[in-house]
């Protein structure tokens, strides 16, 4: 089979546009049923992505390659610096990007884009540009956001700091932005979805716990994601109180987040964590870069090597694809093992360029790595390779908007 051949075979990522005559009469639209797959994000977030020298990375606060809170004149201080210390861009697009971001988004975006699970978003947008650029961005990647509430005031953002070798430094700002309550919550809105997708926040347990309660009363899963080795450092006990609640399913750790879950040594056994985390969840798994993951269901655990190049281009997202592909499996029913490769193919895609949003060339990188391992394919039928009209290559242009 040739090169052209093969690649007609493989799914798109892309969605069809329905252009039909619109001065034809309207049709109706039928009921769509609940997403399978809800993210809990309670600030939309937007994503300056940027690849940057040592330097800076060494004159703004907190540990490089963590997450820490700044405020507004902090990020727009970063923002302001990163011009200076921009390192060239491997390919022919800027090397600095705005996007709709944050793990949780990144997560849904992936599933709904590259794997056709049907997806929503819970949370709060601002009535600014940075809100109508997340809200277009996550639109277009097929999200369901109805139950995304626009609020009065500032869209959070985060300054993503990506070095030489690919490493990334996060600097959320979130203290001004607008976010959801607990009192905000409907009952509706979880009904009839099989997953609820979570991130650790110390700040945010009000309405985290708020969330988790209602999904549980539903029947709903939940998978947590322990956010960043800082939030897992800083917040320890408060983490293992949630877990000894007995409501989350699945848990993700990376090995930083892991390490600092059984004590934060320098040498530590990445199995005893994962052990840790299966105590309390159905399904545990702790990615470990570049040596693949391991994971735990009941007894049974797995180890699975990485997918994708030795090198990445960016680290943004990794973890978060790599949950998208997981959850894929999971919700298609495929076998402990499956779900890792699945979630090692996902994750591969999203380091292979800038930011946390797979790009299309790298979504079909992906599923050829998936035909290659036996894998299931995501069914995405009503999907096409281009967009035919430039009214939707202009959407898609816009939902990456550099920021220089």
């Amino acid at each position: 089979m040739g090169a052209d051949a093969e690649r007609r075979t493989l799914p798109s990522p892309l969605r069809r546009i329905d252009l039909t005559d619109s001065s034809a009469a309207p049709t109706p639209t039928p009921p769509q049923p609940p997403p399978a797959v809800l993210g809990l994000q309670l600030s939309a977030l937007i994503d300056h992505v940027a690849r940057v020298d040592w330097s800076l990375l060494d004159r703004i606060p907190g540990d490089r390659g963590g997450s820490q809170q700044v405020c507004i004149e902090e990020l727009n201080y970063i923002l302001a610096e990163v011009n200076a210390h921009i390192l060239p861009s491997r390919d022919d697009l800027s090397p600095i990007r705005t996007i709709a971001g944050g793990s949780v988004a990144n997560t849904i975006r992936g599933l709904s884009a590259g794997f056709g699970i049907s997806t929503g978003i819970i949370g709060a947008c601002g009535d600014d540009s940075q809100g109508h650029l997340f809200v277009s961005n996550m639109s277009f990647s097929g999200v369901d956001l109805t139950r995304l509430r626009t609020k009065k005031g500032h869209t959070a953002q985060c300054a993503c700091l990506v070095d030489a070798s690919g490493n990334r430094t996060m600097r959320p700002c979130l203290s001004s932005a607008v976010k959801l309550q607990a009192n905000d919550f409907k009952r509706e809105d979880f009904k009839g979805s099989k997953w609820l997708v979570v991130r650790y926040a110390r700040q945010n347990m009000e309405q985290i716990l708020e969330a988790i309660r209602i999904a549980k009363q539903e029947g709903l899963l939940v998978s947590l994601d322990l956010a960043s080795f800082e939030m897992v450092r800083d917040y320890r006990l408060q983490l293992i109180d949630l877990l000894e609640t007995g409501n989350i399913d699945l848990c993700f750790a990376n090995e930083d987040e892991a390490r600092e879950l059984i004590g934060g040594e320098l040498t530590f056994d990445p199995e005893e964590a994962l052990g840790f985390l299966g105590e309390y969840c159905k399904w545990a798994v702790v990615t470990l870069a570049s040596k693949g993951c391991i994971a735990k269901h009941g007894k049974q655990v797995v180890e699975v090597a990485a997918t994708g190049e030795s090198k990445a281009v960016d680290a943004t997202g990794a973890g978060d694809l790599f949950a998208s592909g997981f959850l894929y499996g999971l919700v298609k029913g495929l076998p402990l093992e499956e779900c890792c490769k699945v979630g090692a193919c996902s994750g591969g895609s999203v380091v292979r360029a800038l930011g946390g949003e797979v790009r299309p060339e790298n979504w079909q990188w992906m599923y050829k790595q998936m035909h290659a391992s036996h894998l299931v394919l995501p069914d995405l039928s009503n999907s096409t390779e281009e967009f035919t009209t430039q009214a939707s290559k202009k959407e898609k242009q816009d939902c990456w908007t550099d920021c220089c």
